[in-house]
């Protein structure tokens, strides 16, 4: 076995320049089994031979067992067929599901049918639907990307490009260093944000009636996104790829000849510099544990996020980082459903940072010392605090402290509603007055005929037409924000009375909301 690279050329009889051209491999692949083996022989010939291994890389795989840990036995039956196991869930969630194992790390890996779903459900579904919404509203929209490509220009469309660049630079530098087993970890960070905080937060553009710039911007940042995501996943989740490769290049009716006919074909991705922003890439992300930390406060507090509050106070000391992120207003107050955002970076008149030791980590190794280096953590200064968080190590009289030593913790200041985490910091307003409420209760209203709506199975783009009755305060509040309600709902008629057949009656709050559903113009 050891003779392999020579053998396979007839070297050195023939084939000389080939074989120079090639030794020593890349990299080998085999099991755990071949360290005496294989990768053993291998070894010692060119050693002898060349003076250096036959290898430059070795991609171990370690031994895969039973979900019980006992080996896998056809006659004990205690595994999933593999072909059963891939015309249930596909075979890319079977590839996923090995490359992120310690399989690839020359680790035993317990087989798990479940782990293979959980592949499917974290990244293929969400990645499928991804793509199901672009071609759902770009084929209502008349949208194709030959004829309505329009370069990003929103501060999401920006972002998402620039993470799409991260991804495509981290898998290469990952796969370059043959580290298969961080590839999937990165894409489902990257689907998850493009599904649940681009898609999400940007929903309004691909719902808009207006098939302006602005909405061709979101489709051709959500087609670019998805083609390149499966040129970059091409060779990890190959039939998949390849499925949603062709689809996009057939967006629209007409097949872009300009893209090769398969995934397969293509050049692998690389990343372009020109799209890069790391700023905007932490600002989005600090946005996304604001948006965390409000969701957070309204759970503590009871307070459902369709109920509109007046102010949410964004705190954190880098007054730079605050101005990225005041770029972003407009989606915090949407998610967080506020009507004024404001920032401060006096972090200490919100929030009270203190530290305090391990006791059961350090009493043994300090001694008598323990009081006194008490002292000295409890007396430390927030900047300290934060220059320890963000190293992971602290030094104090020569005595160096981890994170497992020390914890450090946030309480808000007396007279706050203040809540904050490693990241950043927020203060909101909960104070609900009449107005907010009456508010409040109409987004209940939209919600609970959005609800019908999808219980009636009407499409996304249908127009309807509503009859409601209620009591006297919840009409007034209905009426006050009617516009918003309609708009909300693509009612062309909106309006109190009796409700017609096929009544809804539901509960707003305390109260009962009774409203009829018809197609407009039936």
């Amino acid at each position: 076995s050891g003779s392999m690279p020579y053998a396979q050329l007839h070297y050195p009889f023939e084939n000389t320049e080939v074989f120079e051209a090639g030794f020593p491999a890349e990299f080998i692949a085999e099991g755990l089994d071949q360290t005496r083996g294989w990768f053993y022989t291998l070894t010692v010939l060119g050693a002898a031979l060349f003076d250096q291994p036959a290898f430059r890389n070795v991609i171990v795989n370690g031994l895969v067992l039973a979900e019980d840990g006992t080996k896998m036995s056809k006659s004990k039956k205690n595994y999933t067929a593999p072909d059963v196991l891939m015309a249930e869930q596909g075979a890319d969630a079977l590839r996923l599901y090995l490359i992120n194992s310690g399989l690839v790390k020359a680790e035993e890996q317990r087989f798990s049918d479940v782990g293979v779903r959980d592949m499917t459900r974290r990244a293929l579904l969400p990645w499928y639907n991804a793509f199901n919404f672009l071609a759902t509203y770009a084929e209502i929209d008349g949208w194709a990307p030959a004829t309505g490509f329009v370069d990003a220009e929103n501060v999401l469309d920006r972002w998402i490009l620039s993470r799409l660049q991260t991804l495509k630079r981290t898998v290469a530098t990952e796969m370059e260093g043959y580290r298969l087993y961080n590839v999937v970890p990165r894409l489902f960070e990257f689907i998850e944000q493009l599904t649940n905080t681009y898609i999400r937060l940007n929903r309004a553009r691909f719902w808009g009636a207006k098939n302006d710039s602005d909405k061709f911007a979101a489709y051709s940042t959500l087609y670019r996104c998805l083609l390149e995501l499966s040129q970059t996943m091409a060779p990890f989740a190959p039939f998949l790829s390849e499925t949603l490769y062709r689809r996009l290049r057939g967006l629209g009716g007409s097949v872009d000849a300009s893209l090769p006919d398969s995934v397969h074909l293509c050049r692998y991705p690389l990343p372009d510099m020109a799209l890069e922003d790391v700023v905007l890439e932490t600002a989005v992300d600090r946005m996304q544990q604001v948006i965390l930390l409000g969701r957070q406060k309204r759970e503590e507090k009871k307070i459902g996020v369709r109920q509109p509050l007046a102010r949410l106070t964004v705190v954190h000391r880098d007054a730079a980082l605050l101005e990225e992120i005041s770029g972003l207003e407009g989606y915090i107050a949407s998610e967080l459903n506020v009507k004024r955002v404001e920032y401060a970076t006096d972090e200490g008149a919100y929030i009270r940072l203190y530290a305090r030791p391990n006791f059961k980590r350090l009493g043994k190794r300090l001694g008598k010392q323990m009081k006194h280096f008490q002292g000295l953590i409890a007396a430390l200064e927030p900047d300290a605090l934060e220059a320890f968080v963000a190293a992971g190590a602290l030094t104090l009289e020569g005595e160096t402290f981890s994170a497992e030593d020390v914890e450090v913790l946030r309480e808000a200041q007396e007279g706050t509603e203040a809540l904050s985490n490693r990241f950043v910091s927020i203060d909101m307003d909960l104070e609900i007055t009449p107005e907010l409420a009456a508010e409040g209760l109409a987004r209940e209203v939209v919600n609970r005929i959005q609800r019908a709506r999808k219980e009636m199975d009407l499409n996304v783009a249908d127009r309807i037409e509503v009859r409601f009755r209620c009591d006297a305060e919840l009409r007034e509040a209905v009426e006050t924000h009617v516009d918003y309600i309609v708009g909300e709902t693509l009612a062309e008629a909106f309006g109190f009375g009796v409700p017609g057949d096929g009544a809804f009656t539901v509960k707003v709050g305390e109260r009962e909301f009774e409203f009829s559903i018809a197609l407009a113009g039936a």
